[in-house]
């Protein structure tokens, strides 16, 4: 009922809202957008089977090659304090049986007044400061949508946000309100964030919390197992400060709470990135990246049967963030798992660089040094060592063809912790080709 009392809270705070909606004729804009990723790649190594683990004759069957593709329709119309956007999608994999995944990716309208409030309400994608918490993770094919109420006030040099989630698996008319292998990683979720820009100044800042409600027990279970929900929770604050020819960006947050299966968490991370424009056409990047990891393998190295229940969690969990942007091209951390879902946390030291040649060309080469943030007995804390190559170019203006190929040269460390062959020696090739033309435009 609590749930239920603050949504019915926040639907009430639309009133104001639409009470204050200008009406004008004129001023009606209607888009039809079309956006075709066709992505392809090619993997070699790092075969995740522990059955597998150091089993010479599957070395020359570590590998795959696919095509896939993402499909996009956006009908976008505006006026004068009302916004609605329907975005369908298909999803899959060049002949994949079932012809892949078809569903709406945003379906949302907006109210909002000239003085700077707005509700939105409905299937959208969220994107907060550089991503890390909470993003659409755009290079994924199947990406990230929240199906919320946000609430907002956006003025000269303030902006606040809050946001609330209740998911369901289906119109529960008995039953209860079970929530278990739904569209959403989550049953609720409320999350304020504010951000101010210093006047006259390039310096801005946010501060973000997020209360998330993960299902816990189970539908039918008793005792231990009595549905229930469990409550994480997610506070900090990102920095940007952004003066001529270069950027500095800071962050830190602090996760707490419990988790599904009712164990305290009690985690952090923390990152700061720099980039100076050494000219037009150049430009380096270097940074550093932590996260808190646990200090117990929940397996034993070699394998043997049992585990170790930990009793608080300090592996960090970066949530609902678009993971690909920070921590290497090949996904091999906070998108993909360790074996059995155990986290030692990540350092991840990084520098790379970018050159234009010519116009439309961007080639780009990144270094990761990669590490464990806790220390394991029997275990050395390095990882690996990343390099990402990339290469664009923009062929016309809404036509950009994409690749890159990368190399890790991981550690046994790496091998135990993943639970995969040839970890020694991975690499990754991909492409994308992204179209996407506006196909129709009127105003009346």
């Amino acid at each position: 009922m609590r749930i239920h009392r603050q949504l019915f809270i926040g639907l009430m705070l639309l009133c104001p809202v639409t009470a204050a909606l200008a009406q004008e004729e004129g001023d009606n804009e209607l888009t039809v957008d079309v956006n075709m990723l066709g992505h392809g790649e090619m993997r070699l190594g790092g075969l995740n089977d522990e059955a597998t683990l150091g089993d010479e004759t599957n070395k020359d069957k570590d590998n795959a090659y696919f095509l896939m593709q993402r499909s996009r329709l956006t009908i976008d119309y505006k006026r004068t304090g009302l916004e609605t956007k329907v975005t369908a999608q298909h999803s899959g994999v060049w002949g994949q049986k079932g012809k892949g995944n078809f569903n709406l990716f945003e379906a949302w309208v907006k109210l909002s007044t000239k003085q700077g409030l707005f509700a939105q309400i409905g299937r959208q994608a969220l994107s907060y400061d550089d991503e890390r918490i909470i993003g659409p993770n755009d290079w994924a094919v199947a990406t990230l949508s929240h199906d919320v109420l946000r609430l907002g006030y956006e003025g000269h040099d303030h902006k606040v946000h809050a946001i609330l989630s209740y998911n369901q698996n289906a119109e529960n008319t008995y039953g209860g309100t079970y929530y278990n292998g739904g569209d959403q990683p989550y049953k609720t979720m409320h999350t304020l964030w504010y951000h101010y820009d210093l006047p006259k100044t390039p310096l801005g800042a946010s501060v973000l919390f997020m209360n998330i409600g993960m299902q816990a027990g189970k539908e039918d279970g008793e005792g231990d197992n009595t549905p229930r929900t469990n409550y994480q929770q997610v506070l900090g604050g990102y920095l940007s400060y952004k003066p001529k020819n270069m950027s500095v960006e800071a962050s830190y947050y602090h996760q707490m709470g419990k988790d599904e299966h009712g164990i305290k968490i009690d985690s952090w991370m923390a990152s700061v990135r720099s980039k100076w424009e050494l000219s037009e056409r150049a430009s380096l990047t270097a940074g550093y990246d932590y996260l808190s990891g646990d200090d117990q393998f929940p397996v034993p190295g070699q394998g043997q049967i049992g585990l170790t229940r930990l009793t608080v969690i300090h592996g960090f969990n970066p949530v609902y963030g678009s993971h690909h942007k920070f921590y290497g091209l090949m996904d091999f951390f906070y998108v993909s798992t360790y074996v059995n879902g155990f986290s030692p946390g990540l350092q991840n030291l990084y520098v790379g660089g970018t050159y234009s040649p010519l116009k439309g060309l961007k080639l780009g080469i990144t270094y990761h040094y990669m590490a464990m943030a806790t220390k394991l007995s029997n275990m050395n804390r390095t990882l690996g060592h990343d390099i990402d190559l990339e290469a664009s170019y923009q062929i016309m203006k809404d036509v950009r063809l994409s690749a890159g190929f990368s190399f890790m040269s991981g550690t046994e460390s790496m091998e135990k912790l993943k639970r995969a062959t040839q970890n020694s020696n991975l690499r990754w090739g991909w492409f994308s080709l992204v179209v996407n033309p506006r196909i129709f435009s009127t105003k009346w």
